[in-house]
């Protein structure tokens, strides 16, 4: 079972208290309203995982309640199942029109509410898992299409080649005649091989690595940079992170504090309408990287 966050929104005190020990004790982290208002407050503030909502309570009823949580960016996503006494057709068809994904009958029956609930919060965290696998795929694919004239290849935490680019494919067969296409070769990244390779990963994220090839040094230094709209000390900023350096290495060439290049970062990425280091270095490397004949 995945545990969750579960807002219940229930005016009856007995209700609440037994929800509380119900979801508690199977290891759930609640948050508690007593009316819509409230409900809405906390839900703004601490967003929850799913919402336990009771459908007849003073003020907003459960349905102003659902629709108005569902009216908000985070809500769209967030399942509400509604709790009542009212079993007519009628009644449940008026719960999904408002925004619900199920209806819990009262008086409540704790192992039905845990079943349901576990049931809805197995399926929230495969939507954020596609979501963010999803993410992921767009801006790969985005970065690839703004580089397919750079040698560019990505390749997983154990060098296996999950995309090159047809300059990076040239090159390495260039230099590495017989190499296997499936793999990058042994002696790409030992300094050998007469190709300088940069290396590129964005977080904590170790099995997927993004290598930028080229086949001589690059010939411009950070003022370069400044003509993408940058000043001259973000522009060496933007050097570095070209270089594959992360926040704090770069902290330590220009002699500054690492919170001083962070908000250098975010400068830049701003500026240029970025989101990623990745994105920003192969930005940085169409200025950077020399004229070929």
């Amino acid at each position: 079972m995945n545990p969750g966050k579960i807002l219940v929104v229930d005016d009856t005190p007995a209700n609440l208290s037994l929800l509380l020990d119900t979801l508690a004790q199977a290891g759930h982290d609640v948050l508690v309203a007593e009316s819509g208002r409230s409900a809405l407050s906390t839900f703004d503030h601490n967003p929850p995982d799913i919402v336990l909502l009771d459908v007849v309570m003073p003020g907003l009823d459960g349905y102003e309640t659902c629709q108005l949580i569902k009216a908000r960016p985070i809500g769209a996503r967030v399942p509400i199942l509604f709790m009542t006494a009212r079993d007519e057709p009628e009644e449940k068809v008026r719960a999904f029109n408002a925004g619900a994904v199920d209806y819990i009958t009262k008086p409540i029956y704790p192992p039905e509410v845990l079943a349901r609930v576990a049931t809805h919060l197995d399926i929230r965290h495969l939507q954020r898992d596609l979501e963010e696998e999803l993410a992921m795929r767009v801006e790969a694919e985005n970065l690839l299409g703004h580089s397919l004239d750079l040698a560019v290849v990505l390749v997983d935490d154990s060098n296996r080649i999950v995309f090159s680019s047809r300059l990076a494919d040239a090159l390495l067969h260039k230099y590495f005649p017989s190499f296997d296409r499936n793999r990058i070769p042994d002696d790409l990244e030992t300094g050998d091989s007469g190709l300088l390779v940069r290396h590129f990963s964005d977080g904590d994220r170790r099995d997927l690595r993004m290598l930028i090839m080229e086949e001589s040094t690059l010939v411009s230094g950070p003022g370069a940079l400044m003509s993408l709209g940058l000043t001259s000390r973000e522009a060496e900023v933007l050097y570095w992170i070209a270089q594959g350096k992360s926040n704090p290495d770069v902290a330590t060439i220009i002699e500054t504090s690492v919170r001083t290049v962070h908000k250098h970062v975010e400068n830049i990425f701003r500026k240029l309408g970025l989101e990623t280091r990745n994105a920003a270095a192969l930005t940085a490397l169409e200025v950077l990287r020399p004229t070929r004949s």
